[in-house]
């Protein structure tokens, strides 16, 4: 009788584990399930994405093509405004040298004029004091 008692109550454990393994086993269906759904809808979640990339590349191809057109179109233009700088450059030097000439002359006439009033001033008193010894004597 004690045995029987032991296989029944085994009986009703192993019953038990039973069920709450089915409990586990039909979560994990449950989970597996939507692991499934969500690994159907990847793939055309996939073809959207490589369709919005392949477009976006497609514009940006577009994009830097008419970057470059337009930067041919420029060239020339940059090239003459860098030709005008130059001759601007060298316009001014030469102007530069000029005005320096022009100022050294003007720096040398003025100090030439500057000694002959002095030495025509010198002169007249000079003169003038040879004057007033003359008419003392």
């Amino acid at each position: 009788m004690l045995l029987e008692i032991g296989v029944l109550l085994i009986g009703i454990a192993f019953f038990i584990v039973a069920i709450f393994v089915s409990y586990a086993l039909n979560n994990l269906a449950g989970v597996l399930r939507g692991v499934e759904k969500t690994v159907e809808q990847v793939p055309e979640q996939m073809n959207a994405m490589v369709t919005e990339t392949t477009g976006l590349i497609k514009e940006s191809n577009y994009t830097l093509e008419d970057i470059n057109d337009k930067m041919k179109q420029l060239s020339p233009l940059f090239y003459v405004v860098g030709d005008v700088g130059n001759v601007t450059r060298k316009f001014s030097a030469s102007l530069v040298k000029v005005t320096e000439s022009v100022n050294e002359k003007s720096e040398n006439t003025a100090d030439e004029m500057q000694s002959k009033r002095l030495s025509n001033s010198f002169g007249k008193v000079y003169s003038w004091i040879k004057n007033r010894k003359q008419q003392k004597q």
